[in-house]
């Protein structure tokens, strides 16, 4: 009798030292992934970025000799339906030769020849759903110095979940000065 007992009490003690075990791992798993989503929810989209903060966040995808940089350095933003984000662009004065401040313009267009086909919507749709920064003229940069810019889309409740290409083509004065593309990817 005294041999059961003790059996059942052991097999009472590894059962609860398991279920402990399992309760500890299954807290440390929940605790895991709230820290993974709060480290990717973190990055903030260009449209929550204040002017000076997206100055800062181009500035730093600058090297020496770029022209033109796209923020977030991916050249890939994801958009919601029915929200708006988008990218932000940063152009540099790289000329040589003088001390004039230079004029600068750009402007982003749709830059993907099977649109029609992947999303069943036309560059006109697409070019439309940019609310703010599709194109600026006259920008006044001295030699050295660079500006941001933020171009937001607001996509529509309905419009289609695909992938589409964009281009920003700055010109100096008349003259072409750079281009560069990034991707947008509507979700639901």
């Amino acid at each position: 009798m005294a041999k059961k007992n003790s059996e059942t009490r052991g097999a009472m003690e590894m059962s609860m030292g398991t279920i402990v075990t399992i309760v500890l791992l299954v807290s440390v798993l929940v605790l895991g992934l709230v820290l993974v989503r709060s480290i990717f929810s973190s990055a903030k989209g260009v449209v929550d970025l204040t002017d000076q903060q997206l100055r800062g966040e181009v500035e730093k995808l600058f090297s020496e000799e770029k022209k033109l940089v796209i923020y977030p350095g991916t050249r890939y933003v994801d958009i919601k339906q029915g929200k708006t984000d988008g990218v932000g662009i940063g152009i540099k004065n790289l000329n040589r030769g003088t001390t004039e401040e230079d004029k600068f313009s750009y402007t982003v267009e749709v830059s993907d020849p099977d649109l029609r086909r992947k999303c069943s919507v036309t560059e006109k749709d697409v070019e439309g759903w940019i609310v703010t920064g599709r194109q600026e003229i006259n920008i006044p940069l001295p030699v050295g110095e660079f500006s941001s810019q933020k171009v937001l889309f607001e996509i529509p409740v309905g419009a289609p979940l695909c992938t589409f290409r964009m281009r920003v083509n700055v010109k100096d004065g008349t003259s072409s000065y750079a281009t560069d593309f990034f991707d947008v990817k509507i979700v639901s």
